[in-house]
């Protein structure tokens, strides 16, 4: 007995991470329940906690999904910017954005992709994917029995690392999501003392290549954790690092959890669909190479990638590339342009000193909180390295 209401459908979305729930939900409600959707995932996306980047943009968020109280974890009014001698240099916005419960958040739209009628199924393993006859013949798992399902349109969104389109000839040249991973670690940890409504940020030689943080969560608990470069060299692992972090910084923190990873940290400039295949999300690489941000992006990116699936299936074969490169043109000039200049700023960036963080640190804490803005805390890192401004010409536009 099959687990699916068919075997046949017109988009089977692969992963419901936020790129994948919003472009499930897009086509769901475009459609109006005239196109099969198929949205799947190996587990219900709010069954088990997700803490890493949990802050996001309040304004970037609301353009895309409205915001409900019941999964905003806390508001942000400011972030400090906190060097190796652990000066700090502080951000203030009263909307400066908002700290979500992830779990929550993924929740309320997976419900409105049901209500949009998407076929969800939160328990099924995709293993494989093939193009057979002009359409994607997908193998999936479910409690150990296998499936093959078929559609003309599959939508990545299973994250970084390309597992799914590996191997595959047409796709060649396609995004792969697997070129620009790095190494993150995180705990969740009690008795660490901070500003509930402050997102705090560690820069300097102890996170080569990357930064350290923490995102306050309920007051009580915090999210720990850091993010290196992917050719970062260390003499321990990442959990020894963490954990002596703590240790020297935060002797009285109690450890409740460790999570750890590669994530997607960069962008880049190859076609994010090919042969009635989208990428969205970490799959596609979107995301910003320096923040590592990701949440907002993924939104953005699964909805351009909903619109553009819906219009290839409306589409003759012959119109269908050029369908395919819109949506990258799309996502480009919405975002990918100035991802792009951030990654080509990116190395440059990583080159700030130690003391350099420091001296710019130590200027800006002087500065009422008011003209502490980030035009001001990002032109005193550049004043502080003076060499670097040439370097970074290009994100700055210059």
């Amino acid at each position: 007995m099959s687990f699916f209401a068919s075997n046949q459908y017109d988009v089977v979305v692969c992963g419901a991470g936020p790129a994948g729930l919003m472009a499930a939900c897009t086509l769901g409600r475009m459609s109006s329940g005239v196109r099969r959707i198929l949205l799947l995932d190996k587990k219900e996306p709010w069954k088990e906690p997700i803490f890493c980047a949990e802050a996001v943009s309040t304004s970037r968020l609301s353009a895309l999904w409205p915001i409900d109280r019941s999964w905003v974890r806390q508001d942000l009014s400011g972030i400090y910017f906190t060097s190796r001698s652990r000066r700090r240099a502080e951000f203030y916005s009263k909307d400066c954005g908002l700290l979500l419960d992830r779990s929550k958040f993924h929740k309320s739209i997976a419900d409105e992709c049901v209500k949009a009628g998407v076929e969800c199924h939160f328990d099924t393993v995709v293993k494989k994917l093939d193009r057979e006859n002009d359409e994607w013949s997908i193998t999936v798992s479910v409690n150990g029995s296998e499936e093959i399902l078929r559609a003309p349109v599959v939508v990545d969104a299973s994250g970084p690392g390309a597992r799914l389109t590996k191997n595959i000839a047409c796709l060649e040249g396609i995004e792969s999501g697997d070129t620009d991973l790095e190494p993150a670690i995180f705990a969740v940890a009690e008795g660490i003392e901070h500003s509930p409504e402050h997102i705090e940020l560690f820069f300097g030689s102890d996170f080569p290549s990357g930064y350290g943080w923490i995102f306050p969560r309920d007051g009580k608990e915090v999210n720990i954790g850091f993010v290196l470069g992917k050719d970062a060299k260390l003499e321990s692992s990442n959990r020894e690092k963490l954990m002596n972090f703590l240790a020297e910084e935060y002797p009285q923190a109690t450890v409740k959890a460790v999570y750890g990873g590669m994530i997607a940290c960069g962008q880049s400039d190859k076609p994010i669909a090919k042969c009635g295949l989208f990428k969205a999300g970490d799959s596609a690489s979107c995301v910003n190479p320096i923040s590592r941000s990701g949440i907002t992006e993924s939104l953005l990116c699964g909805k351009i990638v909903g619109e553009a699936a819906l219009e290839w299936l409306d589409s003759t074969p012959a119109e269908r590339p050029a369908v395919e490169a819109k949506a990258h043109k799309v996502w480009m000039e919405k975002m990918g342009k100035a991802h792009m200049q951030i990654a080509r700023g990116k190395a440059g960036f990583n080159q700030i000193t130690d003391a350099q963080f420091n001296k710019a640190a130590e200027r800006l804490s002087k500065l009422p909180r008011e003209k502490q803005t980030l035009f001001r805390i990002f032109f005193n890192v550049l004043w502080a390295s003076p060499s670097l401004v040439w370097k970074l010409r290009s994100f700055l536009h210059w």
